[in-house]
């Protein structure tokens, strides 16, 4: 029996969003803009519940955890996307290409579980008050945390151990600003159909049901907030329409990319969307919806203000 010969292809070339200059010019600005304040925004939550004991309930503790997941699913591919953004030639070698895929994969299917731990504390918060302290113990919350990287990890190693090895016969170039799963799978020369159907499966149909689920939790939450006319009714609306948004905005892209996977000018947007635009809303959308987290940071920001005075 012959051996077939394939091509080593060692990196790739990525196509980028338009060709005029000008635009991408002005992608790179914004991009950058976006990049920076999502990296401040984060690290400042994450820096404020660490240090202010007011916030060190299980809420918090699962928001600075969010918070440091986008830091990194941002980090993973924006800063290559941003420099590529003055580049004519966009290429990322092979090992940088499979190393964004599985970071990409690992963080996105944590960020996922996450939310999912997010949600369950709110349902607790919401509708079995008095049993919340028990059920969100730290030991509960170190578990969710753990269980969200595992999973996400998994998730990741499996999706890399079909593609690592896969045949490529030379063809290179990604309709992309960065290594997408199902752009690279179709790089390869064999029939992918089965490969590219069970990616879908993993990541889309995942995505899917995890979102469908998301989205009853919320709605017997919100179904049992209106059946209490209390004072705290308001505010825990106020707080669960910053959950929904930010499902909203992590699961619709999600969806979109792995249920109808193609090449468009859409796709490239909510590529970029996704990678810079989402992780910047996160803090912004927390923030200003959640007046304690707004007393802390004016109190973290007065103590240090504080410190160097006394400095």
């Amino acid at each position: 029996m012959k051996k077939v010969n394939y091509s080593v292809t060692s990196e790739f070339v990525f196509l980028g969003f338009t060709n005029s200059w000008d635009i991408q010019l002005l992608l790179f600005l914004v991009s950058s803009m976006f990049y920076v304040a999502c990296i401040m925004g984060n690290c400042l939550i994450i820096f404020t519940v660490a240090s202010d004991t007011h916030l060190h309930s299980p809420m918090y503790f699962l928001l600075a955890n969010l918070s440091f997941i986008d830091v990194g699913i941002s980090s993973a591919t924006s800063p290559k996307m941003i420099s590529d953004l003055l580049k004519k030639h966009k290429v990322i070698s092979f090992r940088g290409c499979v190393i964004q895929i599985f970071f990409n994969q690992a963080i996105g299917g944590a960020e996922m579980v996450l939310l999912i731990a997010m949600a369950f504390d709110r349902y607790v918060a919401i509708c079995k008050p008095l049993h919340y302290l028990t059920m969100m113990s730290p030991q509960m919350c170190l578990f969710f945390l753990i269980t969200a990287w595992v999973v996400g990890l998994m998730h990741s190693v499996i999706q890399l151990i079909f593609i690592v090895n896969l045949p490529l016969c030379g063809p290179n170039i990604l309709d992309s600003f960065f290594c997408d799963l199902p752009q690279f799978i179709k790089l390869a020369c064999m029939n992918t159909y089965r490969l590219e159907l069970l990616v879908s499966i993993s990541s889309g149909f995942m995505s899917l049901v995890s979102f469908f689920l998301l989205s009853i939790s919320y709605i017997v939450i919100i179904l049992t907030v209106l059946k209490h006319s209390s004072s705290g009714a308001y505010k825990a609306l106020s707080t669960l329409s910053a959950h929904v948004t930010v499902v909203v905005l992590f699961f619709g892209p999600a969806i979109f990319f792995y249920i109808w996977p193609s090449s468009t000018h859409l796709d490239k947007f909510l590529v970029l969307f996704d990678a810079v635009v989402t992780p910047f809303l996160n803090p912004v959308i927390y923030t200003l919806r959640n007046k304690e987290m707004k007393r802390a940071m004016r109190r973290v920001f007065r103590h240090l203000m504080g410190y160097r005075q006394i400095s």
